[in-house]
């Protein structure tokens, strides 16, 4: 009996062995504690969770996740293309999956992109991406989700952004650092030295500057809930900091969570959302990076109260998780509004900015089609405004409801005074030094009626021509709930 109690009273005073060791929890501290010269992305011995060899039993090897990569390339050549976008410190190719009936071509589409394994110690991500790919192979000629999602945005999925972390079975890269503390931060002068920055975080800026995506998640382990920014504070206080979409942030981590199977349930985040800095600030994030520099709405995602769950928990982590991810991509074109901008005068598209009134954030028009994908919360009535430098700005109020709109916008040039053309047609300087009654009297003569005839003409022409470009942009989309022409 003494036994007994002398083992329950152990049990009573022992540190718990299993508690949530997520992307957060485990670098709050000292986030909290360091200074703002970066050295929170060294990770010290003490602070790796290393995993077991058996908790790696099950999972891909890098050579695994490589072949499986490019095996899923040969077998769905129709609707993808496998490029790298690097390497890391060890030399292990960064290999993206893009998903689309066009892969590689660019069109005036939303672009997407998941990111997994950002933390050497939190694999799930690798192995549900592929999941994610393969469903969509083999359900797109089936299931109007997957349909949607191929035909309608580019899907580019990165599965292990941090492979030599994940052969090390550690949290950082090869060099010990948080990849996810490795971006320029806005509050703090951190990780602003290019050279000094891990190869595997310039690998992804450099990718975000050859494609514009409109939304991205990362997908991480050790706590159940979707996280939007902003991810830290000015003062590195805990509390809610909201970004200017934070409606919008909010209601895209609740298409995640409601979607999820137990998600949205949680007791410790309401709805199974929650703002970054409310939960514990952080800083050098990707999150906030891909928000302020490249116009992307990224979430991070937290998928899985185990950072490193058993192999045969992957199935039902997936069936969890489908619905969210497949979701979240679709609302790229299931909500928000959508357009492009285009010049009056030659019809030529305008690489412009969009612009909410109330909201201040810009979002930039594609380079090449001019489309532009703007991520709203539905619901809401909103000013929106196309400007583009040497033309009038335009701007024309919608009411968002559940689903897209499409509005596109036509540009006047700046400067251009109206009546330049009938102007150019019966100038009256190009009669010289007549005075102003002879040139009266002479437009009253048989000239002015040839002149009338020729503006009525060409005004029956410009309007002719003008219903011809509005029918054909409102072609160009793929069956919006409302469409505008502005």
């Amino acid at each position: 009996m003494k036994l007994i109690f002398f083992i329950f009273f152990l049990s009573l005073n022992l540190p718990p062995l299993l508690a949530r060791d997520g992307e957060r929890s485990s670098s709050s501290s000292s986030s909290s504690s360091s200074s703002s010269s970066g050295s929170a992305r060294h990770l010290f011995e003490h602070d790796q969770s290393r995993t077991s060899v058996d908790k790696a039993k099950g999972y891909m090897t890098n050579s695994d996740l490589e072949k499986a990569v490019k095996a899923f390339g040969q077998r769905c050549s129709n609707i993808s293309r496998i490029y790298s976008i690097g390497e890391s410190v060890n030399g292990v190719p960064l290999l993206v999956i893009e998903i689309s009936d066009k892969p590689g071509v660019e069109e005036p589409e939303p672009a997407f992109k998941f990111i997994g394994n950002v933390h050497g110690d939190e694999p799930l991500g690798r192995e549900l991406l592929l999941l994610l790919a393969n469903w969509i192979c083999d359900n797109h000629m089936k299931d109007p989700l997957a349909r949607l999602i191929v035909e309608n945005v580019h899907l580019h999925i990165l599965p292990s952004m941090n492979p030599d972390g994940f052969a090390l079975k550690w949290r950082g890269n090869a060099n010990n650092i948080d990849l996810n503390r490795d971006f320029p931060d806005q509050f703090f002068p951190l990780n602003n030295d290019v050279d000094a920055r891990q190869p595997e975080t310039r690998a992804i800026m450099s990718w975000l500057k050859q494609i514009q995506f409109t939304a991205s998640a990362s997908l991480h382990g050790g706590a159940l809930v979707a996280n939007y920014p902003w991810d830290g504070t000015h003062d590195k206080r805990k509390n809610y900091y909201e970004c200017p979409d934070d409606e919008t942030f909010r209601y895209m981590a609740s298409i995640y969570s409601r979607s999820h199977f137990n998600m949205s349930l949680s007791t410790e985040f309401p709805g199974g959302i929650t703002n970054g800095a409310f939960w514990y600030p952080i800083y050098g994030g990707m999150q906030d990076w891909n928000y302020i520099h490249v116009s992307c709405f990224e979430l991070t995602l937290e998928i899985s109260d185990n950072k490193w769950p058993n192999a045969n928990e992957l199935p039902i982590i997936w069936e969890y998780n489908k619905m969210s991810m497949l979701n979240l991509v679709a609302s790229l074109v299931k909500n928000g509004v959508h357009g492009r901008i285009f010049s009056s005068d030659s019809g030529r598209p305008l690489p412009g900015t969009i612009m909410i009134n109330g909201i201040n954030y810009t979002v930039n028009a594609g380079r090449a089609f001019a489309d532009y994908h703007r991520l709203l919360a539905p619901g809401q009535r909103y000013e929106v405004m196309a400007t583009m430098p040497g033309y009038k700005s335009k701007s024309t109020v919608i009411w968002l409801e559940e689903g897209a709109i499409t509005v596109d916008f036509i540009l006047d040039p700046d400067g251009t005074p109206k009546g330049n053309l009938l102007r150019n047609i019966c100038d009256c300087d190009y009669y010289g030094s007549k005075s102003k009654v002879a040139v009266l009297d002479y437009f009253w003569g048989f000239h002015f009626e040839i002149c009338f005839v020729l503006i009525v003409i060409l005004a029956f022409l410009g309007i002719l021509f003008k219903r011809r470009m509005k029918f054909s942009l409102l072609k160009q989309r793929p069956s919006p709930k409302r469409s505008v022409i502005a």
